[in-house]
């Protein structure tokens, strides 16, 4: 691919917004967000231990990983993307919202599109004229 750095930026910008939107929107009312996750996660049979400190720590993950997604460090980016995709499923299986499932998916199957596609394009020999 001719511009294979310009697309993958392009590729990659909306998943970046969407996750760092996430993360930065929730910050300046970290408070309320824990208490609301920690209301919605009631019928859980995760402790409130965990979730407490959790809901502290996912908008500045969110934040951080949809950040680095621009344009460093794009491969653990990517897996941490996925990692954190995957402990929020499992946090929405816990109490099923199948709803909020979906869009998780929808991030997890768009974060490996990009993974596939870098790996991809990095065993296709480059060419030189």
């Amino acid at each position: 691919m001719k511009n294979f750095k310009t697309t993958f930026f392009f590729l990659r910008l909306p998943i970046a917004i969407s996750l760092a939107g996430h993360g930065l929107v929730r910050l300046p009312k970290l408070e309320g967000f824990s208490a609301w996750m920690v209301k919605q996660m009631e019928p859980s049979i995760l402790p409130t231990s965990l979730i407490i400190p959790f809901s502290y720590i996912l908008p500045i993950a969110e934040a951080i990983i949809g950040l680095l997604l621009i344009g460093f460090k794009i491969n653990y980016s990517l897996y941490a993307g996925l990692i954190l995709m995957s402990i929020l499923i499992f946090g929405s299986c816990s109490i099923e919202n199948w709803g909020a499932i979906e869009a998780q998916l929808l991030h997890s199957f768009y974060l490996f599109g990009l993974l596939w596609f870098k790996e991809k394009e990095e065993l296709i020999p480059s060419k030189t004229n």
